[in-house]
């Protein structure tokens, strides 16, 4: 049905639905943990850039374990989970971390071999806002 300006009279309210859909992904995202690496040890991360799926929100995540044999392994977990919560995912890159949870401590470094170097710095920055108490350092 159109209204006298040959509009759909229901324009406003899908506009309004599509926005609240929008906010909706955009509160998803950011119940999205920042961080979440194993409590001890050295063990491979990478860095993923997070995105809404069809929109322009984002934020980067950190990910790292000791149960991945190669970076791609923990791309190839998260990534499926992410995609169920309507994201979508980008490797930026990878390296090590090691996390000693005695000192409070966490050091990054290194590459992955089949997703390059990741940009450490950024990942320090991650790590800081979960571990504020720890010295967390990081090498290129």
């Amino acid at each position: 049905m159109l209204s006298a300006l040959s509009r759909p009279l229901n324009s406003l309210r899908v506009s309004g639905a599509l926005t609240k859909a929008t906010v909706a992904m955009a509160d998803a995202l950011a119940k999205i943990p920042d961080v979440e690496i194993d409590p001890e040890g050295t063990f491979k991360y990478i860095l993923i850039k997070v995105k809404v799926k069809d929109g322009d929100v984002h934020k980067d995540i950190v990910r790292g374990t000791k149960s991945a044999e190669y970076h791609n392994h923990i791309f190839d977990k998260v990534s499926p989970a992410m995609e169920a919560l309507g994201m979508e995912c980008k490797c930026l890159g990878g390296g090590k971390i090691e996390h000693n949870s005695q000192e409070k401590k966490l050091r990054v470094f290194g590459e992955s071999t089949g997703f390059g170097k990741a940009d450490h710095s950024v990942s320090a920055e991650k790590l800081k806002g979960a571990f504020s108490d720890y010295e967390i350092t990081w090498s290129v």
